[in-house]
């Protein structure tokens, strides 16, 4: 019997660890990560000569774009791990009907506010590909904190899992990738 494809979701605010545990994900799994972020950056370099802006036309083509690659991987039955600061209201009807292609499990990236802050803060100094990035409001801490804080999660009806990834990851990675292939918490809890 041929079993679906999962989608992993992994979400969380900016600075949550998101990227980082994605890409772990998929190296363990043996899957692609597909991050929002990079295919926007994938954009970015095709073009050359760009200027981010909030809601700019490579933003707008983004979106699209990273659901149609999400769409063609799980037709052909490919699990993936899919990255992005999934909020419910702009992300939420995207993914809805990814559910008729897999099962879907949600991974939420938590941290604290401070430690999030201090991640977006050195990614903005050392990584020139975040250019492709609208990220000022990210540039005031109180600005981040108050997105951070007020965070809109994804509420889909699927498996769920917090972790905690200010140091290493709570639960662990193993415990993650276990929840991933089941689709029960670690310790047996199911949502």
């Amino acid at each position: 019997m041929r079993r679906r494809p999962v989608l992993v979701v992994v979400s969380g605010p900016p600075g949550a660890g998101k990227t980082t545990l994605a890409h772990r994900l998929a190296a363990r799994i043996g899957c692609p990560a597909i991050c929002r972020d990079e295919i926007k950056e994938g954009m970015v370099h095709a073009v050359g000569d760009f200027d981010a802006a909030p809601s700019d036309e490579l933003s707008l083509r983004t979106l699209p774009t990273f659901f149609r690659v999400l769409e063609v991987l799980l037709t052909a039955g490919v699990t993936t791990v899919a990255e992005a600061a999934f909020q419910d209201r702009l992300w939420g009807p995207g993914l809805r009907p990814l559910a008729g292609l897999a099962d879907i499990r949600i991974v939420h990236c938590q941290v604290p506010a401070g430690v999030a802050w201090g991640r977006v803060r050195h990614r903005l100094g050392a990584n020139p590909t975040r250019r492709a990035h609208a990220d000022a409001y990210l540039v005031d801490r109180i600005a981040h904190a108050a997105g951070h804080d007020g965070f809109d999660r994804l509420r889909l009806d699927v498996p769920e899992l917090e972790v905690e990834t200010s140091d290493g990851y709570r639960p662990g990675l193993d415990e993650v990738v276990a929840f991933v292939n089941t689709g029960h918490h670690p310790g047996g809890h199911v949502p």
